[in-house]
């Protein structure tokens, strides 16, 4: 019966156990053999006759005490010879009896691509070893010193490695007899034929497997044309790849590297945050301007190493070292950290690390450990927003505050108290105002943190901030520093200095003289610029504490939300090129997603958003329906429109560079216009007729009509002033009362506006995006028409937020006008469908367009058809 076929027969046998002694023990074998060619143990066999066959190998140690075991275990039966008429009898040996079933079992087993894949010979294995004679030199250096004869290791001797730098240390080649692996020799004494028997094939094997390491070892070539390859003297160099790469490529050869016992492996190096002088105490508050230090430590078996471990440490140049009566195996890597352990650290720093949890060294992220005062700080920072339950209103607040109100105070409170800045990036409307009002009383009841308080607002609320700051807080002594009102002389720790971002750049000086206790920035907005002179300004004044008010953190880049935390809390996200390239630019693009998460753990505790559609937090604000409406361009349109892209876009595809740009701009401006109204584009006077040439026009009566009708009141956003006073004209001509704000608008008359379109006086009011967009409130609105679209919704929905904010008690509807077929269509289609893009390029505003390439762009502004 052929092996193949007997060997599923004696495995069943060994299953059910109930066979005959010798096919028990032989089905044993099988299903031993079976699960050494599982594991690849396939070895071609050479013979010193023409005639060669696969068996079974390399043999592990654990796989050679099996082949034993089952040996030893082996029946009579199993091995009974017939008797014959010619004695002597020569029983073979149990052992040789074993390993020839199994070498059988590998040279009869079909030959499958596995064998292949385990010899890398596809040719050996798919036919018989005796046909192919001009692979037999492969084959026995495949074969020799992987399991028959010898085994050979190199010891590493550390008892040789001596002080100074010229001192190499010992390599003992030792040689493992393949069959019985208690029998051991130094390859020395293998050579001295006395001692070991004398083996010449022992001999031959060790170098062949001497010769194999050396391909990927060099070294080792050394011993291989030695006249007795007994010992390697190893450099520096040399010992390191032993602790490297070398040792995975000698094992895949054959050969094993061995490590003293005692030798210590354990050494590790972790970063950790430090005071500069060991001997400090933990800061009460965190002073952000404050030096700490970013340090790596190391540890031997969990135990950290004195300083002078460390000096010498840092002081090996070797890969071995005596510490603590012990061999330390010293990974390079470890050695270069603690070379340059010592790494100076300002506060926001060393806080920044502590939130994150880890530090950014050579373009890596490391864990890094924090100590107690820094980790209870971060605990006390980064907390969950204190529920409303745990807070109290001021005692001097003449108000009474929502519960989102109360929560943003005890926040506002926490982080100012530390020292440190907070944004609050609440929706418009739901009363940033009279939280910061209520955190001046806050910081007045405390000796620590009274003080007077500057805050910086655009100039259309100044009247906002005075009328509520004298209503809710009567003990404030409120003063404007504004217009020819300018003084500061007799500050009291219960002032409120009002002045506007224009009067910030103007008085920077006479501002920066003075020690706030509060300066708080409110549309904070106006400051993402960091290279702006108003953000320079706002910079040099000094306080314990800043605080941004902004209901768009983010308007165009992540660089909008570095600019106004690097102002609150200064160096928190480090320079503004480290940020882009730490942060911002990993995020944008998504090449990193761990970016995000590290970015949010840092920005987290220092940023409080919270949106009017947030569960429970303005539960009273009525309903908000917005709608799109899609009309068609007039036949004047139409023709202006086509005419423009055409000649605009040939001039575009001849020109390059900043030219470029600047034609698709003005292409850009162009068609927008032109969707608007006619007389806008082709700049008509005041006597220029509006009726019945655009489509927007005639939807915007319509839509002016039916609200008339049911005594409504509309604001009407425009971002083109020019615009602004045709629609004027317009409603003028057809007896609507209807007022224009725009940012030329004087700040007095701004407010009697206001206060004339909440009387109900003016149901129309016209207004500039730009100058308009935030710091009102005009909640008399249920309607709020977009004439034409901005590039960031987040700006249009600022504006929305005139009306639809905390007071408003009647449904509010918005009402987008867009033009079907044009570049306003198809950018409405992306802010409504690809919401991502939107948010990562047209935020951008149309300087992001300009990069389009002429077939994109072409795309982009081509008119179309109804679908």
């Amino acid at each position: 019966m052929p092996v193949t076929d007997a060997v599923p027969e004696l495995a069943r046998a060994r299953a059910r156990g109930l066979g005959h002694p010798a096919s028990v023990f032989w089905g044993a074998v099988s299903l031993f053999g079976l699960e050494l060619l599982s594991r690849g143990r396939l070895l071609p066999g050479i013979t010193n006759w023409t005639f060669d066959a696969w068996r079974m190998g390399p043999w592990e140690r654990g796989e050679q005490e099996m082949l034993d075991a089952l040996a030893a275990a082996m029946p009579p039966e199993a091995r009974a010879l017939a008797l014959s008429d010619a004695p002597p009898y020569q029983v073979p040996d149990r052992r040789e009896l074993v390993r020839a079933f199994l070498d059988a079992m590998a040279d009869s087993w079909p030959r499958t691509p596995a064998a292949a894949w385990v010899t890398g010979q596809p040719e050996f294995s798919t036919m018989a070893a005796n046909h192919v004679p001009h692979l037999r030199e492969w084959a026995k250096e495949v074969a020799v010193g992987r399991d028959a004869g010898v085994r050979v290791s190199l010891r590493v001797d550390l008892d040789r490695l001596l002080p100074g730098a010229d001192d190499k240390v010992a390599v003992t080649v030792v040689v493992r007899d393949g069959d019985e692996p208690s029998r051991v020799w130094e390859a020395g004494e293998l050579w001295t034929a006395d001692t070991s028997g004398g083996s010449p094939a022992a001999k031959a094997q060790t170098r062949l497997a001497l010769r194999r390491g050396a391909r990927v070892w060099p070294p080792l070539e050394r011993l291989v044309t030695a006249e007795v390859p007994d010992m390697l003297l190893a450099d520096d160099a040399e010992l390191r790849e032993l602790l490297g790469d070398a040792v995975p490529q000698l094992a895949a050869a054959g050969i094993e590297v061995l490590w003293p016992a005692e030798v210590v492996r354990d050494l590790t190096a972790r970063l950790t945050v430090t005071s500069v002088s060991p001997s400090s105490s933990a800061p009460a508050v965190l002073s952000l301007e404050g030096l700490l230090g970013l340090r790596w430590r190391a540890a031997l078996g969990g135990q950290d190493l004195t300083d002078a471990e460390l000096d010498q440490l840092a002081e090996a140049r070797r890969p071995v070292v005596r510490l603590r009566d012990k061999w330390v195996l010293v990974d390079e890597k470890v050695i270069a950290k603690i070379r340059r352990r010592d790494v100076r650290l300002s506060g926001a720093d060393a806080l920044r690390v502590a939130l994150a949890g880890q530090a950014e060294i050579d373009g890596q992220w490391i864990d890094a450990a924090i100590p107690e005062w820094l980790e209870s700080l971060r605990e006390r920072i980064a907390a969950p927003v204190p529920p409303a339950r745990d807070a109290e209103a001021p005692a001097g607040l003449k108000a009474t505050l929502r519960h989102y109100q109360l929560a943003g105070l005890a926040w506002l409170e926490r982080l100012t108290g530390h020292g440190l800045g907070a944004c609050l990036a609440d929706d418009m409307g739901l009363g940033k105002t009279i939280t910061l009002i209520s955190l001046c009383l806050k910081r007045n009841e405390d000796p620590r943190t009274a003080g007077p308080t500057l805050v910086v607002c655009p100039a259309s609320m100044l009247p906002t901030w005075q009328r509520e700051a004298e209503r809710f807080a009567p003990s404030l002594a409120v003063r404007r520093f504004h217009g020819s009102s300018r003084d500061l002389d007799g500050l009291g720790p219960s002032t409120v200095v009002l002045t506007t971002y224009g009067t910030a750049r103007k008085d920077r000086e006479r501002l920066a003289s003075l020690r706030w206790s509060l300066v708080c920035a409110d549309e904070a907005q106006h400051i993402k610029n960091p290279y702006s002179a108003t953000a320079a300004a706002l910079r040099d004044f000094r306080a314990l504490a800043r605080v941004a008010l902004t209901g768009t953190p983010v308007e165009n880049h992540l660089a909008d939300l570095w600019a106004l935390l690097d102002w609150t809390t200064p160096g928190l996200l480090g320079p503004l090129k480290t940020f882009k390239t730490r942060y911002a630019r990993p995020v944008e693009t998504g090449e990193d997603p761990q970016a995000a998460q590290r970015l949010a753990a840092v920005i987290r505790p220092f940023v409080l958003r919270r949106l009017k559609s947030d569960p429970g937090i303005a539960p009273e604000l009525p309903p908000k329906t917005e709608s799109d409406h899609v009309v068609a361009l007039s036949r004047e349109q139409a023709g202006l429109y086509e005419a423009v892209v055409r000649e605009t876009l040939d001039l575009i595809t001849a020109s390059d560079g900043i030219t470029r740009r600047g034609l698709v701009l003005k292409l850009l401006t162009s068609l927008k216009t032109i969707c608007n109204h006619p007389a806008q584009y082709l700049k008509e006077g005041p006597a220029a007729r509006t009726a019945g040439r655009s489509g927007k026009l005639a939807l915007l009566d319509e839509l002016l009509d039916v609200i008339r009708s049911e005594a409504g009141s509309v604001l009407v956003f425009t971002q083109y002033v020019g615009m602004a006073r045709l629609l004027e004209r317009h409603l003028a001509g057809r007896g609507i009362p209807a007022q224009l704000l725009h940012g030329g608008t004087p700040v007095p008359e701004r407010q009697a506006m206001v206060d004339r379109f909440q009387r109900g006086n003016v149901p129309v009011f016209l207004l500039s995006l730009k100058a308009a967009g935030t710091g009102l409130t005009l909640t008399r609105a249920g309607h709020v028409v977009h004439f034409d679209r901005w590039w960031n919704p987040a700006v249009e929905e600022q504006a929305t937020d005139r009306a639809y904010r905390i007071g408003q008690t009647q449904p509010v509807q918005v009402h987008r006008i867009i033009t079907e077929g044009t570049v306003e269509d198809k950018i409405a289609q992306i802010l409504a469908t690809k919401r991502d893009l939107a948010e990562s390029v047209l935020t951008s505003g149309p300087t992001a367009l300009t990069e389009l390439t002429d077939d994109e762009l072409t795309d982009l502004v081509s008119l179309r058809g109804p679908a």
